[in-house]
């Protein structure tokens, strides 16, 4: 919403602004097809050349996270401590044995069902499910050490693969400016063929050039570069979710009493988004 609201008021502002200063607005919309034509479609261009069509597909769907917010909500944050507290205390109270069914199929899980959202996210249930499975296989005999390495690689690759949009749109904002650049140059070259043309049909097509110059600008400063910045914020977001599972398993593999597993998963929570203690302690009881 407010990424809509911010493009409104960008907008507004620059031509509004523009206008009330006695410009017109014909040149420029006369020139805004072409120039973005050539600006948009070398910017298109250059993104198919350096992407494969996994990461294209990322960077759709990273634009629509700039619209849409994070994927999980506070809420979600708080199953997904309860989700793993349950799960891990299933393993603690009645072993390996008893967890198995829930780790390995999830989709037919008792306790996933209680937390549909999460039962049909891939990123969350293999981050619970995979380490887990591991310790149904070795009857829970693995390092506490060595499962922390397990999950921190595949929050690291996970991550990895969450940050590669806004990278994208950054480096689309850094090549804007000189897309605008080219854009113009070429306007400037359409008008020195035509330099023996009358002052007043010069003047336009010199402002048509610049027209270029002015949006490689606008799109770079005012839209691409705050689309990357808002991913970035909406990513770390979302990213509180995986490190709250693992503090959920690690602190429970090494025996910490619930309450503090509890604790471990909460605090590593922004501020702003953090639920207390009290609110846990009462989601688990009788769990």
């Amino acid at each position: 919403m407010f990424a809509i609201i911010g493009i409104i008021v960008l907008i507004v502002m620059v031509f509004g602004g523009f206008t009330l200063a006695g410009g017109s607005m014909g040149p420029i919309l006369a020139a805004l097809p072409l120039e973005m034509m050539m600006i948009g479609g070398a910017a298109l261009g250059a993104v198919l050349i350096g992407n494969s069509m996994h990461e294209i597909k990322l960077l759709g769907g990273g634009i629509v996270k700039v619209f849409k917010g994070p994927t999980y909500s506070d809420a979600d944050h708080i199953d997904a401590i309860a989700l793993t507290s349950q799960l891990m205390k299933l393993l603690r109270a009645e072993g390996a044995v008893a967890l198995e069914s829930h780790v390995t199929d999830p989709e037919n899980s008792t306790i996933f069902s209680e937390y549909p959202k999460l039962q049909n996210d891939p990123v969350v249930r293999d981050l619970i499910c995979d380490p887990l499975t591991l310790m149904v296989v070795s009857s829970g005999t693995l390092d506490t050490h060595a499962v922390e390495d397990v999950i921190d690689n595949a929050i690291k690759t996970q991550l990895h693969e969450m940050e590669e949009p806004a990278h994208a749109i950054q480096s689309m904002a850094d090549a804007f400016p000189a897309l605008g650049i080219v854009a113009a140059v070429l306007g400037v070259i359409k008008t020195m063929g035509s330099i023996n043309e009358p002052p007043e049909i010069l003047g336009k097509m010199i402002g048509g050039a610049l027209v270029g110059t002015f949006l490689g600008v606008l799109l770079a400063y005012g839209f691409a570069g705050p689309m990357a910045s808002r991913l970035k914020q909406v990513n770390a977001h979302d990213q509180q979710i995986l490190h709250s599972i693992k503090q959920v398993i690690i602190a429970s593999l090494h025996g910490y009493p619930q309450p503090l597993v509890l604790e471990a998963a909460r605090s590593g929570l922004p501020p702003a988004h953090r639920p207390k203690l009290t609110d846990l302690l009462d989601l688990m009881r009788g769990r």
